[in-house]
């Protein structure tokens, strides 16, 4: 529930409002487990889903981090439990519903006190009120940001209610931690045997004793022409186009010559971000796919002509008489580098100098200009929102980057929506709904803005 977009994990919400997470949140945990071949989660292709991170990641104070850099990731929630209750507990619920067999917990805190150490909310709420059977698993290392020593931190977590402790490394100092913790009587054996139980409930639903491996077979399906043209679908159908004069868009496949710039341009790690490959994801050929550029290339009529320069200078194109080039449309593309959760937690979100300047050259050398942005959360355009005919945020395409080119080109219709509202500065932040006095601020595009065409 992402209220602030200043989070490194905004890209992994779907929305700063209530209902659009719930009804997305549901439908991708039932995708999960549920295969349409009647045989529920014992089917081999059925995965549990895990919602997290419970509760109210998205929604901590900027400043209120107690990890190395991070200004709000692993933060504070400072709201009271009606609040937590509107806003953040819905989707939670639904899930539950739904049949949720796994739920993670955060690593942040609730007005001061860490969600690993929560009973009330872990235990009474989750479990209790809400009815959940499945296990209650701590996100990695977690339970170390309790307060305390490492045996008040096992104790601590356990007796809130968490059923499975992610260990990143130690883990044979916790299992005797936890063993004399429970022959102290500090820890309950009708503790132990809840979570146990729990764990082995959700492992038999799953069928993981009589099918414990996965089966080779299907590796071919993983990188499969069938998947990675679903994926361009979903990224033809995910642009959002707020921007659009004189017709810019769509882009006529016959065009003699189009400019490309920007390092996002021809840049799958990029379009990719955080969580590829590696942790906070990197620039450059770090997986096969589609760039942007190949999707315009392969996009434009055989006698149309396509340049591109990363820099948007495009100094070799010349008229016979040494004057530049002028082309009829220029399609730039600006935006993010790969981060993931605390890394990125950015305060400033403007495009790059760079980026602007880039901008700014490109137009000088254009009849029509569209701006491109990739991006895991809304970005603060500034001058380039002015310069440009048409604007289309194309969030992170992954490896198929030729779905944005479907969209530019005319070959699928706008039609999404923005789930975030889009700062007019970064002086507005935060605009998510659960703070009373965004309310009173006019962000440049509000949520669910979005031109069709």
């Amino acid at each position: 529930m992402v209220q602030d977009i200043r989070w490194g994990r905004t890209y992994e919400g779907y929305s700063e409002d209530t209902a659009l997470v719930t009804a997305l949140s549901t439908a991708y945990l039932k995708g999960l487990q549920e295969t349409g071949s009647g045989l529920g989660l014992s089917d081999p292709l059925a995965v549990i889903g895990t919602p997290k991170h419970y509760i109210g990641d998205g929604a901590t104070t900027w400043g209120s981090a107690t990890t190395g850099s991070y200004k709000i990731d692993t933060g504070d929630m400072r709201f009271d439990e009606a609040a937590v209750r509107e806003y953040f507990l819905p989707p939670y619920q639904s899930a539950v519903e739904a049949g949720a067999r796994s739920i993670m917990v955060s690593f942040s805190s609730w007005n001061g006190e860490k969600m690993h150490g929560q009973k009330f909310l872990l235990s009474d709420v989750l479990k209790g009120e809400l009815g959940f059977t499945g296990f209650l698993v701590s996100d990695w290392g977690g339970i170390d940001a309790l307060p305390g020593d490492a045996y008040r931190d096992v104790v601590t977590s356990i007796n809130a209610g968490l059923d499975m402790i992610m260990i990143p490394y130690d883990y044979k100092s916790f299992l005797t931690t936890l063993k004399q913790a429970v022959e102290k009587g500090d820890i309950p054996q009708v503790r132990i045997d809840d979570a146990v139980r729990r764990i082995l409930r959700v492992k038999f639903e799953l069928g993981l004793f009589e099918q414990p491996y996965a089966d080779p077979a299907n590796l071919a399906l993983v990188g499969s022409d069938a998947h990675r043209h679903l994926a361009r679908q979903a990224v033809a159908k995910t642009l959002v186009l707020l921007k659009n004069e004189d017709q810019a868009l769509p882009v006529a496949k016959d065009t003699l010559l189009i400019l490309v710039a920007g390092d996002s341009a021809d840049n799958i790690g990029n379009q990719c971000g955080g969580w590829t490959i590696t942790w906070q994801g990197e620039s450059g050929k770090i997986t096969p796919g589609t760039t942007v550029l190949e999707g315009i290339q392969n996009a434009v009529a055989a006698g149309s002509k396509v340049e591109f320069d990363r820099t948007g200078v495009f100094n070799d194109l010349t008229n016979s008489d040494g004057s530049p080039l002028k082309a009829e449309v220029g399609i730039v593309v600006v935006g993010e580098t790969p981060y993931a959760e605390g890394i990125g937690d950015q305060e400033d979100l403007r495009l790059s100098a760079q980026d602007q300047q880039m901008v700014a050259k490109v137009r000088q050398r254009v009849d029509k200009l569209i701006i491109v942005v990739i991006a895991g959360r809304p970005q603060v355009m500034g001058e380039a929102l002015e310069l440009a005919d048409a604007v289309v945020v194309a969030w992170l395409p992954g490896t198929e980057g030729a779905g944005v080119a479907d969209g530019l080109f005319g070959e699928t219709p706008f039609t999404g929506k923005l789930p975030y509202a889009w700062p007019e500065s970064n002086e507005q932040l935060p605009l998510g709904p659960v703070y009373p006095e965004s309310a009173q601020k006019s962000p440049l595009f509000p949520r669910g803005f979005g031109l069709e065409h």
